[in-house]
């Protein structure tokens, strides 16, 4: 059963050229299927409109035209507390660490904040799920008392990580998670959400221009071109028989 399905998904913006408005097609007539538990990848180049189809998932962007149905709702006709419950059900982890936090708030209260917000259980018990999390992506309890800045890239994506996971999501939006750490951090942070994946039966969008990181993490893969899906396979088919030239291309560069 897809715990997520876009359908013929369109989104366009309307800009200026030559002083005319013309309109740009991001996403064009996508579809895409994201079974439950399920670890799917998108890829493409830069502009292909992978991250605004991330957006759109999240319910930051809305479609011109096509259907959405994520957790179960179509997160663009939500509105109150209804919006309010999809966040807790569908969060994200973007590529900058650093502008993701909050650098006055004590990495304990950024990890917090989503079960403050959604008034999960007692103020103890908060920080209590909170130390217990942090834990779980690999950082000293007494982390909650230091601030963004005191801390390497790679230890704030986890903080981010813990951020998004304490509310014990259903679906988890990866954007570029790991394209701004060094090699050596980008393994170890891809085995962290490997296992937090398998741990917590989260189905996740991997978003990513390496075809070599959405390999260790993925279990399907589709490719965007200039807004179109053109191809979506399973993982290991995918890298031994692609079919399209734009994966072909993509992987002719690794």
């Amino acid at each position: 059963m897809a715990t997520a399905q876009l359908t013929d998904a369109t989104v366009q913006f309307r800009g200026s050229l030559l002083r005319r408005a013309a309109l740009f097609t991001a996403v064009n007539r996508a579809s895409l299927s994201l079974a439950a538990g399920q670890s799917h990848g998108l890829v493409g180049e830069s502009g292909s409109g992978k991250s605004t189809l991330g957006r759109v998932m999240l319910g930051l962007q809305a479609v011109t035209s096509g259907t959405v149905s994520v957790a179960g709702a179509d997160p663009g006709a939500l509105r109150g507390p209804a919006l309010l419950a999809f966040r807790r059900r569908v969060q994200c982890v973007f590529q900058d660490s650093a502008a993701t936090l909050d650098p006055r708030m004590t990495i304990g209260a950024s990890v917090r904040e989503g079960l403050d917000i959604h008034r999960i259980g007692t103020m103890e018990a908060r920080q209590e799920a909170v130390r217990a999390m942090l834990i779980r992506v690999g950082l000293p309890r007494d982390f909650a008392e230091r601030y963004p800045h005191e801390v390497s890239g790679g230890q704030r994506q986890r903080v981010n990580i813990a951020r998004s996971l304490v509310l014990e999501p259903q679906i988890l939006i990866a954007d570029e998670p790991v394209s701004a750490l060094d090699v050596s951090v980008q393994a170890q942070v891809l085995d962290l959400l490997a296992d937090l994946r398998r741990d917590m039966g989260l189905t996740m969008l991997f978003i990513s221009h390496d075809l070599m990181v959405v390999r260790e993490i993925c279990d399907t893969v589709s490719v965007m071109q200039r807004g179109d899906i053109v191809e979506t396979a399973a993982t290991e088919t995918l890298f031994s028989r692609p079919t399209h030239p734009a994966t072909q291309q993509l992987l002719s560069a690794v």
